[in-house]
Formats: structure tokens, sequence, C-alpha cells
């Protein structure tokens, strides 16, 4: 039986070396205060002028570096036994394909292949919901449910879906140690864009809106997903993959939550999805024509939305041991942030 990699638990003098992408984001920044949490010789890749307020003030080496360009990091690979790998151009609004896939799918396969060539035992990948197939009776999808390329809606889900068969290939044939982590909607502190779903909890939070249309989300506090990634490195098949989900809620329920929160009254209006489909179109016309913002509402996330996109964590809670908080939880601690932060007008 091979023996599985092991995280040390907050021992003073660990040094086992970390490389991690993505630090500087939602969920990155999350898995590594859980790295940190061990004390461990963590380097976190950082483009040169980029946001870095979520890793300021932490203990950890950052490598300036461009995830697209090895040169800029491959020294700094060398000696880590571990590698995570939580960076992406995530954006449901994405007009050049070409580079988000520069950065989704070569950029991933070159790190790999580079961290196994470094020596490293195990590779975390991120990678999401969005790859994995939908059930059309809305109950929810696993690990095994059957996807294609053909049923990707938009330019991300496309280029997440053809990393993870990269990634699956490097394992293959090339014996990279990686293991594959499915996140679905995380929400909590630290989301700086703030990302799509994030979105949700301000706009809603500040009562831009107004309406709503008949569709669910798979919602998970990040620092569950965060631990997930740890569970994975510790307990996880190489070649596996595994959804990093949580509570199953339709959107208007959602909500109803987040304007609990806020003492606002939730949305009455529902909105058919053919209505909102020439909106979109027109929004996304006029963001090509101007080039100077991103359109509120796009045709893919309308598309996405005629589908409750509902997801199991039963093998990562079986096999992983991975535990999740009620997202009532996650949309307090997320309202709190973005509150002390700025987010919420009339606080």
């Amino acid at each position: 039986m091979v023996e599985q990699p092991r995280i040390p638990e907050d021992k003073v003098g660990t040094k086992m070396a970390v490389f991690l992408t993505g630090a500087t984001g939602f969920v990155g920044s999350a898995v590594l205060r859980q790295l940190l949490k061990r004390r461990l010789d963590v380097r976190v890749l950082a483009r040169p002028g980029g946001d870095r307020r979520n890793i300021e003030g932490l203990v950890c080496e950052v490598v300036e570096g461009d995830l697209t360009d090895t040169s800029t990091y491959k020294d700094r690979l060398r000696g880590c036994t571990a590698v995570f790998h939580v960076a992406a151009d995530y954006r449901l609004w994405a007009p050049n394909r070409a580079v988000m896939d520069r950065v989704n799918v070569d950029a991933t396969r070159d790190l790999f292949r580079l961290a196994s060539d470094k020596g490293a035992k195990r590779i975390i990948y991120t990678s999401s919901v969005a790859t994995l197939g939908i059930n059309h009776d809305n109950t929810p999808a696993d690990e095994e449910t059957p996807s294609s390329y053909d049923q990707m809606i938009g330019t991300y889900k496309r280029s997440k879906y053809l990393a993870e068969e990269e990634v699956r290939r490097l394992v293959s044939d090339e014996g990279v140690p990686a293991v594959i982590v499915n996140p679905s909607a995380p929400i909590g502190p630290r989301d700086l864009k703030p990302t799509p779903t994030g979105r949700i909890i301000v706009d809603a939070a500040n009562g831009k809106i107004p309406a709503y249309v008949d569709t669910g989300l798979n919602f998970v506090h990040v620092e569950d997903v965060a631990q997930g990634h740890i569970d994975a490195f510790e307990r996880g098949k190489v070649g596996d993959r595994y959804i990093l989900g949580g509570q199953n809620m339709t959107l208007i329920e959602m909500l109803t939550n987040i304007c609990g929160q806020v003492g606002r009254k939730p949305p009455v209006i529902k909105i058919p999805h053919w209505l909102l489909l020439p909106v979109a179109h027109i929004a996304e016309t006029i963001s090509v024509l101007t080039g100077k913002w991103e359109p509120f509402v796009t045709v893919d996330s309308v598309k996405m939305a005629t589908k409750k996109m509902y997801f199991s964590s039963k093998k990562a809670e079986t096999v992983l041991g991975y535990k999740t908080r009620p997202a009532e939880t996650a949309v307090i601690d997320a309202v709190e942030w973005y509150k002390e932060n700025g987010y919420l007008r009339n606080f």
C-alpha cells in the first residue's frame, strides 16, 4: 500500500515546502491560511503589481511571476513537496477565449509538468463543478454524472473542462501525481473582486436585485473548501476528483437569506428566462462596442440559470472526511466582511 503524504499539524520547526498559486484571490487566500496554520514554508506566486491585500501580514514567501511564464517561478518549485494550483481566470464574461485558455489550460499543464519534474509528491488542482454534468430532474449530481465538452456553456466552463481533461491525461500518461477538487459556489470573507457568486451577495444586500429567476446553486463556505484542499492532499487518490460543495439552495432561498441579514425585503418578482435572454444579448453588444464595462447580465449566465446546479459532496465526505457548515453561516460571515470593507451601502 502506497503511503499517503501528510501535512504536519502545527508543529514548530516544520519546514515542509509548499508552492501555492492564486493566494491573492478568494479561495486561494483561504487555502493559504489553512497551510500557514500548520507552520509550513509556503511560497505564493503573485503577479508584479497585483492586488495583495489578501496576503498582507501573512508569513509567506512571495514569488513574483506570471503563471503563463514558467521561467518566472520555476526555481522556487525546487524542494516543494506539495503544489496547490488554485489560480484561474474566473469570469463569466470573457469574449477572448484564447486568453482564458492560455491561463486555465496551457499554464496548468506547464506548471504540473514542471512541478512533477522538480519532485512534487502531490499536486492539488482546483477545478470546478462547472466541469460536471447536471441531472435534469434536479437531483444532486456527483463526480460520475456524465458531461461532455459540448454541454459546457461559456468560455469559462469550456476552459475548465479542457484543463481538467489535461490534468487527467498528465496523470495517466506522464505520471503526474495530481488530485482534482471541484468546489461549488464558495462564499465568505475576503472576496475582493467580488466573484460572480460574491456579487449576488453584495447586490442583494444593497437592494440591487429587484427580481429573480428560477434557478439553484450549491453554496459552500470558502473556509470549508480550503480545508477540503488539505483533506484531498492527505487522503485523496491520484487521478480522482472530489466535489467540495455545501448546501443546495434555490436562488430565491439564498436571496431571502441574504436580505434577512441586512433587514431588506427579498425580491418577489420572478422573471422568466426567455425574457432575460434578449436583454443579455443587448448588454453584451453594448459592452463589446464600448469596451468600457462588463455586461450586468450575460447570455451564458442566463443559459446556465435554466438549470438547477445541485451537487453532492458524499464522496469527499466519505473518502476525505470533508465537512461543511450551513450556508447561512457562510452568508453571515460574507455579509459581515462586506460591511467591514465598505462594499455595502448604509452600514
